[in-house]
C-alpha cells in the first residue's frame, strides 16, 4: 500500500508555513524534507509523524505522544525516533508548524 495523493496533498498544506519543502516516496510512505533534514514522514495509511531527538523527544513523550514502533516477524518491537503528531495539529496548520520548528531545532 502507498500514500495516497491527497494524503500527501495534505501533508504539503499543513506544513505550507516552513515551505520551501521537499518529499521522497520510502516504502509505501513519504519523508518531508525542510532544508535536506527530515523532519517528518507520512504513513500510507495516512498519518503523520515528526522525528523526535533530545529535549524536544523528551518532551513530547511526556505529552504520551504516540512512538512509532514496528517488529518483524519473530523480533521485539523497534522504537522508531518518529511520534505520531497529535489530532489538535492536525486541524491547525499554525499548531503543526510550530511543533515541526521544534523538531527542526532539535534535529540542527
Amino acid at each position: 500500500m502507498s500514500v495516497s495523493d491527497a494524503d500527501i496533498a495534505f501533508a504539503c498544506e499543513l506544513f505550507d508555513g516552513l515551505a520551501p519543502l521537499t518529499t521522497r516516496r520510502m516504502m509505501g510512505g513519504l519523508c518531508l524534507y525542510r532544508d535536506g533534514v527530515i523532519f517528518a514522514l507520512l504513513h500510507s495509511d495516512g498519518s503523520l509523524w515528526l522525528k523526535g531527538q533530545g529535549a524536544f523527544a523528551e518532551r513530547i513523550t511526556a505529552e504520551g505522544w504516540e512512538r512509532w514502533t514496528y517488529a518483524r516477524p519473530g523480533r521485539k518491537p523497534t522504537a522508531m525516533p518518529y511520534w505520531r503528531l497529535p489530532h489538535a495539529a492536525l486541524d491547525d496548520p499554525d499548531l503543526a508548524c510550530d511543533l515541526a520548528r521544534e523538531a527542526l531545532r532539535a534535529l540542527t
